[in-house]
């Protein structure tokens, strides 16, 4: 390898003593991903990549240097990593934590991108369910009272001629319309239970109810006991939507946006909020319900809860359509941890880099978007590893910097693989610690 060297003329002052500074990127069996070992005994004790390959047709005939589930781990492993693209496995190749984590030397690009293209839609709906068998699995030893599903749509801008990314004019860009779905269990953390891209040009309700339907029927099969929360914002307020969770038996909170009728009905409520808001000087929130029916829910009436707010200058009211029985300002409340999903997207897009649905088919883009959420999951796995440590509460992101991404040295004998890691690297312990249940 070629030696590079650099002259600094500061650090010769103040900390060499005038000898010169040379750096050389050339020492052997360096790893910039010490801590993807985590990653790989997580992996196998819950078998993503064996679920993601079970799912797949192999395209290719005869013997193979990489089967579909070594693929699988490939990608999953190097976005939990921060190597998002097929490309990066230009340079990754050489990397020794890669060779020794998935048993032999990682698969070129070409190879990736191949896998990428091969899968069609019934691999996809097969990918989609076990994603959702994870989730299952991982509580049916210990089965929750309460399980808690958020949907939401998020954009996915594009940025080529990708099939099926279209103008949307509410996120003002050429996108994709990914639905993502979130899970959690007694109160607990939120899982990633579904991921379904869409084409740009959907609106955000598109094929919920039956995604829905597709998710309630395994959860109320696994786990026959548990009731089922479902919260969804205003781009979900759709009869078919209610139809489903309500034939379901599924308990929900849904966003309505408003309109001059709701309005209406919640004026008296509102009347009493300025009154108590001009007496304080202060903002006044009150709650309250009232059944109502829209035109397109073909007679039926729901009930409507809601929030009428006075701030200084203005009217804040918002509407939630629910078949839960309970107070209106604690109903709403609960509807407004929903917010927390946000949280989760924003870590499927920030650092999950889940937006990287750049190939031309729309099927190897949803693939893409799969790949992305196993990821999620894996690295959603260490997350609950680290319960009781600094980094229990940390984004993903944040925990790829500080826990996993972090130098280490192969060294090889013929009887063993002895990975380093620097004496000071303050989460060591959790590296080196057994996993936990």
């Amino acid at each position: 390898m070629k030696k590079v060297t650099w002259e600094v003329a500061s650090f010769s002052t103040l900390r060499t003593s005038g000898k010169r500074v040379e750096i050389q990127a050339n020492a052997p069996n360096i790893s910039s991903d010490g801590g993807l070992l985590v990653l790989g005994r997580l992996e196998k004790r819950h078998g993503l990549a064996k679920r993601v390959s079970s799912c797949l047709v192999d395209w290719r005939r005869g013997e193979v240097d990489h089967p579909l589930a070594k693929l699988a781990a490939q990608r999953i492993f190097a976005i939990c990593m921060g190597w998002e693209d097929c490309n990066d496995f230009g340079s990754l190749c050489d990397d020794p934590l890669y060779r020794l984590a998935l048993g032999s030397r990682p698969a070129s690009q070409p190879t990736l991108s191949r896998f990428e293209n091969s899968v069609g839609a019934t691999s996809l709906y097969r990918l989609g369910m076990e994603l959702l068998e994870v989730f299952v699995q991982r509580h049916l030893h210990n089965p929750p009272e309460r399980i808690v599903l958020d949907l939401d749509a998020t954009d996915d801008p594009a940025h080529g001629q990708q099939q099926l990314e279209f103008f949307n004019p509410f996120y003002d860009c050429h996108c994709f319309l990914p639905l993502l779905v979130f899970g959690s269990c007694d109160g607990g953390p939120m899982d990633i239970i579904a991921a379904v891209l869409r084409p740009g040009n959907a609106h955000s309700g598109r094929r919920a109810g039956a995604i829905l339907k597709r998710l309630a029927r395994r959860l109320k099969q696994a786990f026959p006991e548990t009731q089922i929360l479902v919260r969804a914002d205003a781009g979900f307020a759709q009869p078919e939507f209610y139809i489903a969770c309500e034939e379901l038996g599924l308990e929900y909170t849904v966003a309505i946006g408003s309109n001059e009728a709701l309005t209406k009905k919640a004026e008296p409520l509102m009347a009493q909020a300025r009154a108590v808001r001009d007496q304080s000087q202060n903002p006044c929130r009150l709650f309250g319900e009232f059944a109502y029916s829209a035109q397109s829910w073909k007679k039926k009436e729901r009930r409507v809860i809601y929030k009428a707010e006075a701030l200084e200058g203005k009217d804040n009211a918002r509407f939630v359509v629910t078949n839960i029985e309970r107070d209106p300002e604690a109903l709403y409340r609960f509807y407004c941890l929903r917010g927390d999903s946000e949280n989760r997207i924003k870590e499927m897009k920030l650092d999950m880099a889940s937006g990287r649905t750049s190939c031309t088919s729309f099927a190897a883009n949803a693939f893409r978007l799969m790949l992305h959420a196993f990821a999620f999951t894996l690295l959603n796995l260490v997350r609950a590893q680290l319960e009781g440590t600094a980094l229990a509460k940390c984004a993903l992101g944040q925990i790829r910097l500080k826990l996993l991404k972090v130098a280490a040295i192969i060294e090889e004998s013929t009887r063993r693989f002895l990975v380093r890691l620097p004496r000071g690297h303050p989460y060591a312990y959790v590296i080196l610690r057994p996993l936990g249940p």
